[in-house]
């Protein structure tokens, strides 16, 4: 039985290529709870996390990856995050059914792919953004790859009611190769690979199958799980941004105020005395200090 709910990296010993596999169980069914969605868009999302798990991979940083699409199709809203400690969320919207076998426009219609790279060291914020072209996701993703970083990389993508899947291939900038041929012949080996032997292997399983004559080193797998950010405090902060008088005005209006998260689908609920507790410290007139 393969591995759920992890992130494995590997390298050929022998050229400049590096992989990766992202494997979901657990964590794509704590997102897919949330919602009820029709299985044709849980399974754009967790291919969708399954990418920005990926693609966090590839990149040093401390914050968090933000895949987000808009578009006018039966899927007019998805967004999938992974931050550098592959806490993973996401969330999808439809507005009408998505065919049966549908490729990218159908799922879609007319959109854009953005993709957010944002530092919790300091204030600057990467942005890519790429159309929405080819039959599939993973089409999308390599598009960006070689517009925006100008890296030659290939994925594969699956998902279905049990579990969410990848693989990246990705040739390596600046460096000297033993073997000139090595990028195409395992870009080549790589498409051969089937959305069931992804869905089913494991990822030696895998490697075995595709790359059985290369040398390749194989890291430990790193855990993936599901984790939304939200909580009270975080909530606390939106409403003091909103100031006393709006809060209050519409407490006079519901008697509460209540505020969901998207991603986890958590309700908060705020009554009088908690806006009092909130803007007390805001209210309160700072005592002078005297001096003798």
């Amino acid at each position: 039985m393969p591995d759920t709910d992890i992130q494995q990296r590997f390298l050929f010993e022998n050229g400049h290529v590096r992989g990766d596999f992202v494997r979901l169980e657990a964590s794509y069914h704590a997102v897919r709870e949330r919602y009820n969605y029709p299985e044709e868009v849980g399974q754009q999302l967790g291919q969708a996390l399954v990418a920005s798990t990926l693609l966090s991979a590839t990149i040093k940083y401390s914050g968090a990856l933000v895949m987000q699409i808009q578009s006018n199709g039966p899927i007019n809203m998805l967004v999938a995050q992974c931050n550098h400690k592959r806490h993973i969320r996401g969330l999808a919207r439809w507005q009408r059914a998505v065919p049966q076998d549908a490729d990218l426009t159908q799922t879609y219609g007319q959109g854009r792919m953005v993709i957010t790279i944002d530092n919790d060291h300091n204030d600057e914020r990467y942005q890519g953004i790429v159309s929405l072209d080819g039959c599939a996701l993973a089409d999308a993703i390599e598009s960006y790859f070689r517009q925006s970083e100008q890296l030659e990389t290939r994925l594969w993508l699956a998902a279905d009611e049990h579990q969410a899947v990848g693989m990246l291939l990705q040739r390596l900038p600046d460096t000297q190769s033993k073997d000139d041929d090595l990028w195409h012949r395992i870009e080549t080996l790589g498409a051969t690979l089937t959305e069931q032997e992804l869905l089913h292997l494991s990822t030696q399983e895998i490697l075995h199958r595709l790359f059985h004559e290369e040398n390749i080193r194989l890291f430990d797998p790193e855990p993936v799980s599901f984790r939304c950010s939200c909580s009270r405090e975080k909530i606390i902060t939106v409403l003091r941004g909103l100031g006393s008088e709006e809060a209050h005005a519409i407490l006079a209006t519901r008697g509460t105020i209540e505020v969901g998260c998207d991603f986890c689908n958590h309700h908060y609920s705020f009554d009088k005395i908690d806006a009092e507790a909130i803007f007390a410290t805001q209210t309160q007139t700072p005592t002078p200090s005297t001096r003798h």
